[in-house]
């Protein structure tokens, strides 16, 4: 089912796009370390707000060169009261692919020094420019970025397990057993779930790690959005439990939560699939809206919603747009997952796409 469903997903122009996007980006998360030219702890704070570095592969005769790029030199302009940077042409410091530099341990397992593009030990490279802290953006891009585009997925793994056992409980069970679950789960969804995770976010311990705050943002995520899934699940559950083969799987003997588990779930995977794709945008933003607030993951570890935040000022908007990369790739990455989620609506339920 899922090889079909690629290969129909892949005759979808915008879709195909959308995947591609996504492959992109998580094969990029995936070999960060490698990738990025600094470590997530690089900073250099006589590098604070540098533009992104120019590379160049025209020598001054205009003839090809390797690709070197200057390092910036930092001045004052009196005029202006602001910090301004020059290239500094005295020294090249030529690009170097594959070459030893910062050293790491390639997704915290295996000690090594290779990146894939850096420069020499003099030379500093910021494809993205830096923030105020001198701390590469581009590296802080592909580290943050681990974290924004996982949370989603460990919340559903969270979420739909609890969702869809609790709503094939109800709807098997149905009376006052069903009555009394969705009312709670009714109570639950009540509940503003951005509000509650401000509230939550801030009451947590000030010396809690990112690594915590993490996994229980994951958590709460999970926990405020299960009750709108286990009500759409028990509908369907309700629609096909008195078929034939739940009685068939009755009249043999098999226990109420092996039928349940084992025969009228199943039933639900088109909707599951579906409802997937398109609740990883929503935590993405919860995520990104949390930390951009400073109630998520806090500093000196990046996300792609606290690296933002130093974007919402103005002077930063006009002088240092570099900054507002990440709200871009938060644009791309929820934007892929909705069309990559219309389409295997569309797929998995064609009436949809005809109405």
């Amino acid at each position: 089912m899922i090889r079909d469903l690629f290969k129909q997903l892949m005759k979808d122009k915008f879709a195909r796009i959308a995947l591609i996007l996504l492959g992109i980006i998580y094969f990029m998360l995936l070999f960060a370390d490698i990738i990025a030219p600094y470590t997530k702890d690089f900073s250099d704070r006589s590098m604070a707000y540098v533009p992104p570095s120019q590379i160049f592969t025209i020598d001054e005769n205009g003839k090809f060169s390797r690709p070197y790029t200057y390092n910036y030199k930092r001045d004052f302009d009196m005029d202006n009261l602001r910090i301004v940077y020059s290239l500094d042409r005295s020294q090249k410091h030529y690009l170097r692919f594959f070459a030893k530099g910062e050293p790491y341990k390639f997704l915290g397992l295996i000690p090594m020094q290779r990146h894939l593009v850096t420069t020499d030990k003099d030379g500093r490279l910021f494809l993205l420019g830096t923030d105020i802290n001198g701390r590469d953006v581009f590296s802080r891009i592909l580290f943050g970025g681990r974290i924004s585009m996982t949370i989603g997925f460990l919340a559903l793994f969270v979420l739909f397990p609890i969702g869809l056992l609790y709503g094939g409980i109800a709807g098997y069970f149905g009376g006052k057993v069903d009555a009394l679950m969705m009312r709670f789960a009714e109570a639950v969804m009540s509940i503003p779930s951005f509000y509650l995770l401000i509230i939550l976010a801030s009451i947590l311990p000030a010396g809690m790690t990112s690594i915590q705050r993490f996994i229980l943002i994951v958590v709460i995520l999970a926990l405020i959005g299960w009750a709108g899934f286990a009500r759409v699940v028990r509908g369907m559950v309700l629609s096909v439990k008195n078929q034939e083969f739940v009685q068939a799987a009755k009249s043999i003997g098999a226990s109420r939560l092996r039928i349940i588990v084992k025969h009228i779930l199943p039933q639900t995977t088109s909707f599951v699939i579906v409802a997937m794709t398109l609740s990883v945008p929503s935590y993405i933003l919860s995520e990104s809206g949390l930390s951009f607030l400073g109630l998520g993951i806090q500093q000196p570890d990046a996300s792609w919603g606290n690296m933002l935040k130093e974007a919402q000022e103005y002077t930063n908007i006009i002088y240092r747009p570099w900054l507002l990369t990440p709200g871009f790739l938060i644009f791309i990455a929820v934007l892929s997952f909705n069309l990559i989620g219309d389409a295997v609506r569309d797929i998995l339920d064609p009436k949809s796409k005809v109405r």
